[in-house]
């Protein structure tokens, strides 16, 4: 992978790319005509300079595994697969992507048009952003913002075409994988299937040069290591973790030590002191331009593990001296088998939707991510599991062979110990990366150290910027204003609220209960306007109105994403998610299966003031109705709900709610 960046405005490029020069090491400024593009090169597949072309220019990110097999199919001589791509697109135009295997960021530049467009699953990044006269787009966001632009991500499932003459920009859509179960499959049959496609996909994913492994001794990456031996590749494993005070070892390093020497694998083990974690954590949030506990958390040990001398890699980081990585250019992850398979505890219910949802999200949640932080040691990142065929096939598997007895991921268990991993490992439980390293405690204590009370307000000192601008879903309700309220101490500018007023009580999406008066009271309390769309609340036709009112949203606000209060609801989820991604918005779900339970009692302690309004459950009597939920009541409140088996949060309509007190932090957000 390389670093790509254009604009109108030369200057603007050259400032812009000087941003990017961790990404290779060299890098070029081409003119043409009224735009500029910019190249940084990071080879694996020869060394042929960028941007390129005659009649078509381009300036392209990629990892094309079949250009070699297009070449023989058109007849074509390339040295790359970036001129593989460049003819593919003189030929066939856009529609020509559905012919590649691989993974791509490209600008393309022809007769006074612009085509960005990345790989549907997001591995590769674009940025970009509209100013007065110019537009301007990059690799990276932090590129961006350090020349001062409001960037926002290209959706991995637009194409964004952009007209130098007129200014306009417009969009294409991509369609995504489907769910296609097959009911007829047997279990082993697809273990064995698993186990073969991802040993392919692992083989076309190895490079000529030195191949690393990022190791945690979990299941998904020790098959990844196993596929290597398998194939007969050298590789070296990487690990990091960290011990400080009285917190016990390292489970993820213990394990990497344990699994490497009964596999015979070679190990690089790296285990940071507290002071660093400190040094490096505000290095990371200006990388990734987020404050997400979580996406830091998991960075850390991600970045400890690769970092070394900058050798031959314009920009990497310095290493500390105690633990140095070899010569190596890529680095294999077990990154996508939880999004897959069903990994997570959060993935209940209709396990294919989960696992469907988690692979739209991947790009926002992971992918840029870990690509950032592996340029910025020298690496391009290889993830096997987010082989297109194998997503294929993962989303034809009946959800039982995905979660069986107590395990999740089971059918990539069983593919796993038919591949060779140890017993032990293949059914070893899942823990996440920032836990299994201890990172995550580390950021506690740095936290309370620096008279912090919560990690999020520390990660937060460290970015002036927000991390999204976001539009709010709200039905001046408990779990709209509850997801509101989290996206913002999450460092998030909430832009607007959008209300659909519906005409329909018995909407499965929208409360028609609210009243104006009540949604203007909400936003004067926030401080975010207020956006109303009437619907008549018709089902699925309700949709369109949704679509209407975030379009509103983006044309007003410029928001980047949507946040959804839901808790349990597939139905709306799903709903929300498909109208967002057809105008390339992310989604943010921050109460997704809350326990809800705990969740309840979260609201009370956190001063919101929940009124019932409405009853419709079996145990919930009308003298509910009016009562403000309290620490005594909402005790009540739960007992019912386990009694008579009702959702606790009233998520399946049992009851409805408005806010009548907010949090003292949540005026003026």
């Amino acid at each position: 992978m390389c670093g790509i960046a254009g604009a109108k405005n030369k200057q603007t490029v050259e400032n812009t790319v000087e941003h990017l020069k961790h990404r290779g090491s060299s890098c070029k400024v081409k003119e043409y005509g009224e735009f500029s593009l910019a190249h940084v090169l990071h080879s694996i597949v020869g060394e042929v300079e960028q941007p390129l072309g005659e009649d078509g220019i381009i300036s392209a990110n990629c990892e094309i595994y079949n250009w070699k097999d297009l070449n023989e199919k058109y007849g074509w001589e390339t040295e790359n697969d970036a001129q593989t791509l460049l003819k593919l697109l003189e030929k066939k135009g856009v529609s020509a992507l559905e012919e590649l295997d691989g993974i791509y960021a490209f600008a393309y530049f022809k007769d006074g048009e612009l085509i960005l467009a990345r790989d549907k699953l997001g591995m590769n990044p674009i940025w970009y952003a509209e100013t007065g006269e110019d537009f301007v787009f990059a690799s990276e966001k932090q590129a961006l913002e350090k020349e001062d632009f409001k960037p926002r991500e290209l959706h991995p499932r637009r194409i964004l075409k952009y007209d130098l003459k007129t200014g306009e920009v417009c969009f294409e859509n991509r369609e995504f994988f489907e769910i296609d179960v097959d009911e007829s499959k047997e279990l082993e049959e697809a273990a064995e299937e698993v186990k073969e496609l991802f040993v392919e996909a692992v083989e076309k994913r190895v490079p000529d040069t030195d191949l690393a492994l990022l190791f945690s001794g979990g299941v998904d990456s020790t098959m990844v290591a196993a596929a290597l031996q398998e194939l007969d590749i050298d590789f070296t494993c990487y690990t990091s973790g960290i011990q400080h005070g009285n917190v016990n070892a390292p489970r993820d390093m213990e394990w990497a030590k344990k699994v490497a020497e009964e596999m015979d694998l070679e190990l690089e083990s790296y285990e940071a002191s507290l002071e660093e974690v400190e040094t490096e954590l505000p290095k990371i949030t200006d990388w990734i331009s987020s404050t997400s506990v979580v996406k830091n958390g998991v960075a850390l040990p991600f970045h400890l593990a690769l970092r070394r001398n900058s050798s031959g890699v314009s920009g990497a980081t310095e290493d500390p001296g105690s633990s140095t990585c070899g010569d190596e250019k890529v680095v294999m992850t077990g990154l996508g088998s939880e999004q897959l398979y069903a990994g997570y505890h959060r993935h209940q219910g209709y396990l294919n939707k989960e696992c469907l949802s988690g692979l739209r999200s991947l790009f926002e949640n992971d992918l840029y991510r870990d690509g950032v932080v592996s340029f910025r040691n020298g690496y391009e990142l290889r993830a096997p599991f987010l082989d297109h065929e194998l997503i294929e096939h993962a989303l034809t598997l009946p959800e039982e062979f995905k979660v069986k007895d107590e395990y999740r991921k089971y059918v990539v268990r069983l593919a796993a110990e038919k591949l060779g991993v140890p017993e032990e490992v293949a059914w070893r439980g899942k823990t996440a990366a920032q836990y299994g390293s201890n990172f995550d405690k580390a950021i506690s204590r740095l936290a309370k150290d620096n008279g912090f009370d919560h990690k999020q307000g520390y990660l937060n000192s460290f970015r002036s910027k927000e991390n999204n601008r976001l539009a709010a879903l709200t039905s001046g309700g408990k779990d709209s204003n509850a997801a509101l309220y989290r996206a913002a101490r999450r460092n998030n500018e909430i832009s607007c609220l959008v209300n659909l007023s519906s005409g329909n009580k018995e909407s499965y999406m929208f409360d028609a209960r609210k009243t104006s008066e009540e949604m203007e009271r909400q936003s004067e309390i926030t401080g975010s306007p207020l956006l109303v769309q009437q619907t008549d609340g018709e089902k699925e036709k309700e949709l369109q109105d949704l679509e209407k009112a975030l379009g509103k949203a983006i044309e007003q606000y410029d928001v980047e994403g949507v946040i959804a209060g839901a808790i349990a609801s597939t139905y709306q989820r799903d709903r929300v998610e498909k109208v967002a991604e057809r105008l390339g918005l992310k989604v943010f779900a921050p109460l997704w299966q809350e326990n809800q339970e705990n969740y309840m009692r979260w609201l009370v302690r956190e001063g919101f003031g929940v009124q019932i309004t409405h009853v419709a459950a079996r145990g919930l009597e009308e003298n509910w109705i009016g009562t403000v939920i309290d620490e005594e009541n909402v005790e009540e409140l739960i007992d019912l709900s386990q009694e008579y088996g009702f959702n606790a949060a009233g998520e399946g309509g049992e009851y409805e709610t408005r806010v009548k007190n907010f949090p003292k932090s949540i005026t003026g957000l």
